[in-house]
């Protein structure tokens, strides 16, 4: 319950918006194009290598939009395009759908392992979709609370680089078992698969780091807040 601030709390319909925003993207990458797949396949007869060619076009076309909306560089639109573009080219050359669906690993294990590679440098990546997250979409007392936690804390910047290990390592985890899929089972198995592979890692992440470290951080958010707000 928010007492702290007199900040309104984000209206449901707000609040609705923002999780359709969250979820274009899981859509556009991965919905549609698996849909896209078994309707050229099964519908349309298509081979393997052309109908995975086809459904990479819709992702590639958002990394690349993305990149152009935002007129810089986004590290994750712009990864995303490469691999698409990459894995696309190799393709037509060797006509290799497992190289297809082993390229859509790519995205989440090098992800992966920048998570891991920033928790390690002192700057954990997830931080930053954390963070909202933690102080309730900025909300002003908890978002200074954040910052006194972070300066003050031991305990709560090791539940802040427990987050990113356990998004890293899931990550990872999930890549690989990505790409063992696509050379040891069928293609038309693997399209579904690997979108049911990378649900499972996403909700796995969530459910561990509950308890390991959003959980133990809201409460020291909300427990510092709480002791900011006390009249002297």
């Amino acid at each position: 319950m928010q007492t702290l601030t007199t900040t309104p709390a984000p209206a449901p319909a707000g609040e609705g918006r923002a999780l359709a925003r969250s979820l274009t993207p899981l859509v556009v990458d991965a919905v549609v194009p698996m849909a896209g797949y078994y309707v050229l396949t099964d519908g349309f007869g298509m081979g393997a290598v052309a109908a995975l060619a086809w459904t990479s076009v819709l992702p590639a076309a958002r990394s690349l939009w993305s990149v152009v909306k935002d007129r810089r560089l986004n590290a994750l639109a712009t990864l995303m395009l490469v691999v698409n573009a990459v894995g696309l080219a190799m393709s037509a050359v060797t006509g290799d759908a497992r190289l297809m669906l082993a390229k859509d690993s790519a995205g989440s294990g090098m992800i992966g392992a920048g998570v891991l590679v920033s928790v390690l440098a002192g700057r954990p990546m997830m931080t930053a979709g954390l963070k909202p997250w933690i102080t309730k979409g900025g909300d002003p007392a908890k978002t200074a609370a954040w910052e006194r936690l972070m300066r003050g804390s031991v305990r709560f910047r090791r539940a802040e680089r427990r987050f990113s290990l356990v998004w890293g390592a899931v990550l990872l985890a999930e890549s690989v078992s990505r790409v063992v899929a696509a050379y040891t089972l069928p293609a038309h198995t693997v399209v579904w698969l690997g979108n049911v592979l990378a649900g499972a890692a996403v909700v796995l992440a969530i459910v561990v780091t509950g308890p390991l470290a959003v959980d133990p951080m809201e409460k020291m958010v909300a427990a510092e807040a709480e002791k900011g707000h006390e009249v002297p």
